[in-house]
Formats: C-alpha cells, structure tokens, sequence
C-alpha cells in the first residue's frame, strides 16, 4: 500500500474522532472547542488537496461523459463542503476564543449561533453517508495495513519428498 493512502486514511480517521470530538462542545467546553474546530478546519484543507484530481476528474466528468453514482457523491461532498464553510464562518462570528485571541471583537448575535448549530447537524448526517459512501475503501485500506485477507487461504504442507536410485 502506497504511504499516500496510508497518511490519507490516518487523516480521515483523525479527522472524523476530532469531528466527533468538536460536536460536543459541553463536554470539551469553549475554548477547546473552538480550537479543535480551526484544526479540523486545516485537516480538511489538507484532505480536499490530497483528494484534489479526484475532485477535478469528476467535475469534468460531470459536464462531459456522466458516470452513474458519482453524481451523487459529487453532491453530497459538495454539500459537506459548503455546510463546513458556513459551519466554520458561523463558529467564528461566534468565537469566544479564538476571534479574541487575535485581538478582533465581533458582535454577538444570535443568528450566527443557530446557523452554526443548523449546519452542524446538517454536516453530521452528511458525514454519516461520507462514511456510508467510502466504507469500503476504508476497509480495504485496513485490510491493506493490517494484511488481513477477505478469505482465509488453505494451507498446503509441502512434502519433501527424495527420490533414491540405487
């Protein structure tokens, strides 16, 4: 397995447990919430480069020669993406932490906290089909770190056998 699909892998795996993480800012509170959000925010850049001729291929591919399934993948990532955009625009204009950190002070209205909490739901059943899309080539990139094999093989002993002349 290329160390290209490995790294991919790891990123996505650290990138949904921060997801899941970031989702429940009562138990992380605030300031931790907002910091994991501006690094998930940057593991996702790196995950949309690292998936970029695929998202180049397929956006051609969608006005040219359109291949059954993938506009529907190509969908429902671009609808990931825009509702990331807004979950992340939202949670600045909300910041506590981080805004502040900068020395920037914005003013709080409440419009911007139901945004940030309508796409976030929005992005979780949206990550869930992510996952449900590419579940098998996540299993198959275990499958490959791990060398575990879909079908066990049998196991032939092998028999030395001599022959003696004379």
């Amino acid at each position: 397995m290329s160390k290209q699909n490995t790294f991919k892998l790891l990123l996505d795996l650290s990138t949904f447990m921060t997801l899941l993480i970031v989702s429940a800012p009562r138990a992380t509170g605030d300031t931790i919430h907002e910091w994991l959000g501006v690094a998930l925010a940057g593991a996702i850049v790196v995950h949309l480069l690292f998936n970029w001729n695929w998202i180049v291929d397929i956006t051609s591919r969608l006005f040219t020669r359109p291949i059954k399934g993938h506009l529907f993948n190509y969908t429902l990532n671009l609808t990931l993406f825009v509702s990331g955009i807004m979950i992340i625009l939202s949670g600045l204009m909300i910041s506590k932490t981080v805004i502040p950190f900068f020395g920037i002070s914005l003013p709080q209205n409440i419009i911007w906290r139901g945004l940030h909490e309508f796409f976030t739901n929005i992005v979780m059943v949206l990550m869930g089909l992510h996952v449900a899309v590419h579940w098998s080539w996540i299993v198959n990139m275990f499958k490959k770190i791990f060398s575990i094999n879909s079908a066990p093989k049998a196991v032939m002993p092998s028999m030395n056998i001599q022959r003696k002349d004379g």
